[in-house]
């Protein structure tokens, strides 16, 4: 066995699928354990401290959901949700709840393997914005990843608008396109660009002094979007609204 392959956790109920994913990991160069409930999810991941997690929503004793969540009181490790569920509302509650992706079953094993390495990549690399952006009424300290209002409360991103806003952040001042910020953020092949709109408009929600006429992540339109880092105008701070959208 190679010291350096990574390992990866695969939370799975369904033995049809962990048959398939074993078998993929392992001719990608990835050790494999399986889990097929909340409960062993947890107890593997804290017993095998995973480079990366999959995860199936549907888990017979608890929804997924619950794993995410326990998973992240202690772990960074990229998670990836695996699911046959497509409603929006249940793929933000993922990513609320500290999912780093969303694959939909069924899924092209090449797309996946490709978006995992990605994941492991963005989790891996040191050269992530650092330093402070003053916004009208909040601070973001982009190193430690933390939001705070003028008034000391701590505003709550997900791991994917801190993702976006880094981006964003790395390329201040400058346009980054719909397909650069999709592909840097979800990884290759992704092509959603409603879902990129509405983790926008929800960053806003909690970022913008007015999100209904955001001044600093703007659209350039048919383009993509550009974090001002300098405001163009003196704006008032007299109104505050933070919102956890």
């Amino acid at each position: 066995m190679t010291v350096g392959m990574h390992l990866a956790l695969v939370v799975e109920d369904d033995r049809a699928v962990q048959r398939v994913l074993r078998v993929l990991f392992e001719a990608n160069g990835f050790r494999v354990i399986i889990a097929d409930s909340c409960a062993s999810g947890v107890r593997d991941a804290r017993s095998h401290h995973p480079d990366i997690l999959l995860v199936d929503l549907g888990l017979p004793d608890q929804d997924g959901i619950h794993l995410i969540e326990a998973i992240r009181t202690w772990s960074p490790a990229p998670i990836l949700v695996l699911s046959a569920r497509t409603a929006e509302a249940q793929r933000l509650a993922a990513f609320d709840a500290g999912a780093d992706d969303y694959i939909l079953k069924p899924f092209s094993a090449p797309e996946l393997i490709a978006r995992v390495r990605a994941a492991l990549r963005r989790h891996a690399r040191g050269e992530l914005p650092t330093g402070v952006l003053e916004f009208d009424h909040l601070s973001i300290d982009l190193s430690r990843r933390v939001v705070t209002g003028r008034d000391g409360g701590e505003v709550r991103l997900t791991p994917l608008e801190h993702r976006i806003l880094e981006t964003l952040a790395r390329n201040g001042d400058r346009v980054v396109t719909h397909s650069q910020l999709m592909r840097e953020v979800w990884g290759p092949n992704c092509v959603d660009t409603r879902s990129l709109r509405v983790f926008i408009t929800s960053l806003r929600k909690k970022l913008e002094s007015d999100p209904s006429r955001p001044s600093r992540i703007v659209t350039e339109p048919g383009v993509g979007y550009r974090l001002v880092i300098e405001p163009p105008a003196p704006v008032s701070t007299a109104m505050v609204s933070v919102e956890n959208g």
